[in-house]
């Protein structure tokens, strides 16, 4: 899925799904110049026709009648148009957001792992919602002001110029002057308008960590430092605010100087040409009407250009998630996984994280199907590494990771994910009610199924006596319920998911001892005839593995069964008598 990249295109690129409908409203926009445009022309019609007409005339209403119909029927015609227009806004432009909202949603969703790790999801979520935003203000900004004002201003124009063509020429070089001042200003708004978006951006991502982290806050007393944190990102905002606003004050009295010598030159031009008898008080009425007409729309018209630039300004910032292109994209004539068996190979794998040494370097390694194996190593060993390259997290340097025969890399993301169960160590949950986040495991799942699942998972008992049942919000990450409950809730969604290959890391560390029985009685069941891959630091839990992978700096040092292992008497076995003995191992004692 691609998208555009710069700004015009991108907001094209969401038009053209709508043409007929933005073309409609467009076309509205006619009725609005015209009327704004011949109206004080209509009026010095009735202005010229009563300066020459008797007052006790008895045929006065029918001799008015022409200006007075036109007059009318102008004003009709374009209080209809709007209302159409109105109408079509309202069509048009929620499902014009949400377009943009989806396409921009579904892009940022495929970017990588690491995407997610250095973004703020507050930010994220930000940039996503100013898109669809920005972008109908935009539109909207130029349809209702540049376009609109535009076209009322050259018809304007024209009947100005059979008028006098001196005032025309007068309210030309107004326009040209004051649209040229505000381009010259543009690039000073645009980057000010630019730095203030991101420091907004900025600012909002740094509130949402420090919410999401709130329960750390309070742990640590540590209230006064964050408001006292926060004070940079609010001074750094306040600061490119008054840059940005001072921008636009500046074009304001530059335009506002202008103004007055325009209003000084009009009026002098009537009065002197009302003396020479070259100027009828219908043109009067005629030049006065349009200019201060036209004067508001220009002055408004200007006025709403800073906050275009602006808004264009915010569409950049968030155009970044567009811009950075997709690292792990599914191969073009990518085919959906297909897993009898589940058996998993390493063939010739060789892996590094940006800057770091390699993980894993030309690693073979084959999981027969059904195979229950256990990964053990210190932190940053490779062991969750590991697991993530079979998920295709990450991108291969070189090499192929196989399952059934099938390149990983040659088969869609989303159906290799749908045939792995993973419970991570950490589970989060929607702020959804539990009944559908355990079904998120299959979600065609009857809630029968459903129930049976959370059963097997030993929370039915603690989901009965919350107040609403399965239709208990969990809160935000599931902040509601234990780290515990949180873990039983993520064994019952994988239990749900029944995938071939099953995945567990540290699966029962948030758990007490005597569900953590009850749950590897579960774990057992739910093992059978699946391929699973076990990551635990207590090592006496993978006592029934049917074999143990030990790795260290992204190799996988030694490879057998417990016994073997320890009978070995290796990294693994001194690892095992020092968690026996009550210790906690450090690299250096195992070197």
């Amino acid at each position: 899925m691609l998208l555009p990249k710069t700004l015009g295109a991108f907001i094209w690129h969401f038009i053209r799904k709508q043409k007929l409908g933005f073309s409609l409203i467009l076309s509205c926009t006619f009725f609005w110049a015209i009327n704004e445009s011949f109206f004080p022309y209509f009026i010095k019609m009735l202005v010229d026709k009563i300066g020459i007409l008797d007052r006790a005339d008895p045929n006065l209403w029918e001799k008015l009648l022409t200006p007075l119909l036109a007059i009318s029927g102008c004003w009709i015609v374009m209080e209809i148009a709007m209302r159409f227009q109105g109408y079509l806004s309202y069509k048009v432009f929620p499902r014009f957001r949400a377009a943009i909202r989806s396409e921009v949603f579904e892009y940022t969703r495929q970017h990588d792992h690491t995407f997610f790790a250095n973004n703020f999801a507050g930010s994220i979520a930000n940039k996503i919602s100013d898109l669809p935003r920005a972008s109908e203000e935009i539109i909207s900004t130029f349809i209702h002001n540049l376009f609109n004002t535009t076209l009322a201003f050259l018809i304007s124009l024209f009947i100005l110029f059979q008028v006098s063509w001196h005032f025309a020429a007068l309210l030309g070089g107004y326009y040209v002057l004051i649209v040229m001042i505000t381009l010259l200003f543009q690039p000073y708004i645009d980057k000010t308008s630019q730095l203030h978006a991101d420091s907004i951006v900025h600012l909002n991502g740094q509130i949402v960590d420090i919410l999401s982290n709130i329960i750390s806050v309070r742990l640590f007393a540590r209230g006064r430092y964050e408001r006292k944190y926060l004070q940079h990102f609010q001074n750094e905002e306040i600061i490119k605010a008054e840059k940005a606003s001072f921008v636009i004050e500046l074009l304001n009295f530059c335009r506002g100087i202008l103004c007055l010598l325009l209003m000084g030159g009009m009026l002098w031009g009537l009065i002197y040409g009302w003396r020479k008898g070259s100027i009828t008080l219908g043109d009067f009425s005629l030049i006065t009407i349009t200019f201060f007409n036209l004067l508001g729309m220009i002055w408004h018209m200007t006025y709403n250009m800073n906050y275009l630039f602006k808004e264009m300004a915010t569409i950049r910032a968030a155009l970044s998630l567009v811009v950075q292109k997709h690292t792990i994209n599914d191969h073009l004539k990518a085919k959906d996984l297909e897993v009898k068996k589940g058996e998993i190979y390493f063939e010739n794998v060789t892996f590094n994280y940006q800057r770091n040494a390699n993980l894993f370097e030309n690693q073979n390694l084959l999981i027969k199907a059904g195979q229950k194996v256990g990964l053990v190593g210190f932190s940053g060993s490779g062991k969750t590494t590991f697991v993530n390259l079979i998920l295709r997290l990450f991108e291969l340097n070189q090499g192929h990771i196989l399952i059934d025969g099938q390149d990983i890399s040659k088969v869609t993301q989303d159906s290799l994910r749908s045939h792995i169960a993973m419970i991570p160590q950490e589970p989060a949950l929607f702020h959804r009610s539990l009944l559908e986040n355990i079904r998120y495991g299959r979600l065609e799942a009857s809630e029968t199924e459903v129930i049976e699942a959370a059963k097997q998972a030993h929370c039915h008992d603690f989901i009965m006596n919350l107040e609403h049942g399965y239709q208990t919000m969990v809160g935000e990450r599931g902040t509601k319920l234990s780290g515990g409950q949180r873990q039983r809730i993520a064994v019952a969604r994988a239990i749900l998911k029944d995938a071939p290959i099953l995945i567990l890391d540290e699966a029962t560390s948030a758990l007490d001892s005597v569900t953590e029985k009850l749950i590897q009685a579960s774990f057992k069941a739910l093992m059978k005839d699946r391929t699973t891959l076990v990551i635990a630091h207590r090592l006496s839990t993978l006592a029934d593995m049917d074999r143990i992978l030990v790795f260290k700096q992204g190799q996988v040092i030694e490879d057998g069964t417990q016994e073997e292992l320890l009978k070995e008497g290796g990294h693994f076995a001194k690892l095992y008598a020092l968690q026996n003995r009550g210790l906690l191992p450090d690299q250096a004692k195992l070197t």
